[in-house]
């Protein structure tokens, strides 16, 4: 049969991979301005005009029954990092492929690393070295006391030479640091574009997935905070970890986004230290650390990240404003959601604030997504509004509705039980909540059960 080759032009979206076949300002899938790459396609038509985008297999591929198939949950790797291992669902799983992602500086190289230094023990690695020399590399192994005698170092960024050098030396895990390095050679397009990115990923995983080898895959932000090149590795992989904090800051924060094999809720949070990343056994100690007493604006409330509660401080600042409109600051609190409940606090309880200006934060560097944190905020702005502190031991748990009302929280019984281990001894709870408290277990507390936040400013006023 005849064939043809052909080289097709398309445009490709760097964010997201759209497709097209003229080039674009903006991309009609994700808006994004000047994203449209040129990349080059080849492909092998028949002499009836059909195109040919692989040449078929040669022999038809295993086929096994489900009941045959092996599916023992307990065989995992222990990463040696209690933290890392909560964010992975337990451990390892042989054949998982993992998206480790986050701002550059963050730490992505180093949790890596440190894992490698105690798995190597037991499992022979593969460390690819893309954007680093072996040398490079070393050094830092050094600074954190990794003893790399079971680690293979390779600074190949050919993805074809990979596949083949895990084929050749079968290690037990492989670690690609960072993907966007990797490129395929038949592929016209540069390094980290959308095509070699998802080309690559998929040419590792097949033979990782075959062989049962987990792979880790380091990915980059970029300035938007999206995963760099294509969205599509979200995809693609098994599970997606995300590096939050403030690189200038000590505190790391490691968030599953995505896990088929363990749960998406689940956080470990580490601390940056000159020898590494060490993991923070107790966080709500460390988020609370240092916070004023017996000052006005500040009141504790607590979060579910997965099965832990955490603890943190919301700090609210009411001032007199200098312009014809009041400024509305939020860090790490919604937006929309505070402006809400200012209305409210001025439709129902009558403080007004057209003319101040309000400033919210969170202190630590977390971001509060729950609603459960809406009794907090309140008693936060109102107390700096009236100058009058809120008692250092006090929590604070509730959904404040539109018409005032305080709605119940969630899982009440283990947030209270972390502030009580912690010392607090006054806790302001949704009325509808208290059912579920056995108050015998918490002999030095003092529980206000509240249905609407009138009853909250008179309960903190005790």
């Amino acid at each position: 049969m005849a064939q043809k080759t052909k080289v097709k032009t398309l445009y490709v979206c760097s964010q997201c991979g759209y497709e097209s076949p003229k080039w674009l300002g903006k991309c009609p899938e994700c808006e994004s301005w000047n994203t449209m790459t040129e990349e080059s396609r080849v492909t092998v038509s028949g002499s009836a005009g059909r195109s040919i985008s692989a040449p078929p297999a040669a022999l038809p591929s295993e086929v096994r029954s489900l009941e045959a198939v092996s599916a023992d949950e307990s065989v995992r790797y222990k990463t040696g990092m209690r933290e890392l291992d909560r964010v992975l669902g337990g451990g390892i799983v042989p054949g998982a492929a993992i998206l480790v992602c986050g701002d550059p500086g963050i730490g992505k190289s180093t949790i890596l690393l440190q894992m490698c230094g105690t798995i190597q023990r037991d499992l022979r690695i593969l460390y690819v070295c893309g954007e680093e020399s072996m040398r490079q590399v070393k050094l830092r192994a050094n600074r954190l006391g990794v003893d790399g005698g079971n680690i293979l170092m390779t600074a190949s960024t050919d993805a074809e030479q990979l596949h083949e050098t895990i084929l050749q030396n079968k290690p037990d895990l492989v670690i690609v640091d960072s993907i966007q390095t990797l490129s395929i050679r038949s592929i016209s397009s540069s390094c980290g574009s959308v095509t070699q990115v998802r080309e690559c990923t998929q040419l590792l995983m097949n033979v990782c997935k075959s062989s049962e080898i987990p792979l880790f895959v380091v990915g980059h932000v970029n300035k938007d905070g999206g995963i760099a090149g294509p969205k599509v590795l979200e995809h693609m992989v098994d599970t997606v970890l995300y590096f939050e904090g403030d690189r200038n800051l000590s505190y790391r924060i490691l968030r599953s986004i995505k896990n088929r094999f363990g749960s998406t809720n689940e956080i470990g949070v580490f601390q940056m230290e000159e020898g590494g990343l060490h993991e923070v056994e107790n966080p709500s100690e460390m988020l609370l650390a240092g916070r004023p007493l017996d000052v006005s604006g500040t009141c504790i409330t607590c979060l579910m990240e997965g099965t832990r509660p955490l603890l943190v401080e919301v700090q609210a600042l009411v001032a007199k404003t200098s312009f014809g409109n009041p400024r509305r600051i939020s860090t790490g609190f919604d937006y929309n959601r505070a402006a809400l409940l200012i209305a409210v606090l001025e439709k129902r309880a009558g403080y007004f604030m057209g003319n101040l200006d309000v400033f919210l934060n969170i202190a630590g560097g977390m971001r509060i997504d729950e609603p459960v944190a809406d009794l907090a905020v309140v008693l936060a702005l109102v107390s700096n509004l009236v100058d009058r502190p809120i008692h250092s031991k006090l929590l604070a748990l509730g959904e404040v509705g539109l018409t005032g009302e305080v709605r119940s929280a969630s899982h009440v019984a283990q947030r209270v039980g972390e502030a009580y281990r912690l010392g607090f001894d006054t806790f302001v709870l949704p009325r509808s909540n208290l059912r579920h408290i056995d108050q015998s277990q918490f002999p030095q507390a003092t529980f206000y059960g509240v249905s609407n936040i009138s009853e909250a400013f008179r309960a903190i006023q005790k």
